[in-house]
């Protein structure tokens, strides 16, 4: 299976989701910024209101593409100790990584939502959709922070995941959708023909597009 893009794979994803299209309790949350085209065309088909849920990898000081955990929108942390340890980084350098990585977080929300409030996810059916899982550090922070929020029903969805990875977030999640899961992933870009980098701008147009869909929706 190979998707032509990131719409593609969202609209082949929709597919396996329709059991909650037209639901007024379920909400799509999008992990920026390529999970938002996937997730905007997720929540077009079910006709569900879309937001972004920010979350940031924690990359090792030296090694910035060697995630170390992970930080999500509220402040919530998953920290592998293991491999801190392994590398020797000092707690404070962890520390400021997480400061770092909240300040980024802030600036994003504060753009991509163009002044909207967050969306409510309390005792809501809670969609969470990126491009594809291959070491689920992020969506497990994720999962991990919006149960904080009290909502009903956490459905982790993707066009790909690496199938070990399927199994934990199994554990975490309430349930979970994939199109495909390969036994080994090396990377999410090889199961789509163009897997250009999704912008700020491509972010926020797609946020604001969905925010209008949704007022003009009929109650």
């Amino acid at each position: 299976m190979l998707f032509r893009d990131r719409a593609d794979a969202g609209r082949r994803l929709s597919s396996l989701l329709l059991s909650f299209s037209g639901r007024d309790d379920v909400l799509v949350l999008a992990l920026p910024r390529g999970g938002v085209p996937v997730a905007f065309e997720v929540a077009r088909t079910l006709r569900c209101p879309l937001d972004v849920f920010v979350v940031r990898k924690l990359g090792a000081p030296d090694e910035p593409e060697y995630a170390i955990g992970a930080i999500a929108s509220g402040g919530t942390r998953l920290v592998n100790e293991t491999a801190v340890r392994e590398l020797g980084i000092p707690s404070w350098q962890v520390e400021e990584r997480i400061e770092q990585e909240e300040r980024e977080i802030a600036r994003r929300e504060e753009l991509y939502r163009a002044g909207r409030p967050a969306r409510e996810v309390r005792n809501r059916v809670i969609i969470v959709v990126d491009d594809g899982i291959a070491t689920g550090s992020t969506m497990r922070v994720a999962i991990a922070a919006l149960r904080r929020q009290s909502p009903m029903q956490i459905v982790v969805a993707a066009p790909v995941a690496s199938r070990p990875i399927c199994q934990k977030l199994k554990e975490e999640a309430d349930s979970v959708v994939f199109l495909a899961t390969p036994p080994n992933l090396a990377s999410v870009g090889e199961w789509y023909q163009d897997f250009s980098q999704t912008s700020d701008q491509q972010v926020s147009d797609l946020l604001s597009q969905a925010s209008r869909s949704s007022q003009q929706q009929p109650a």
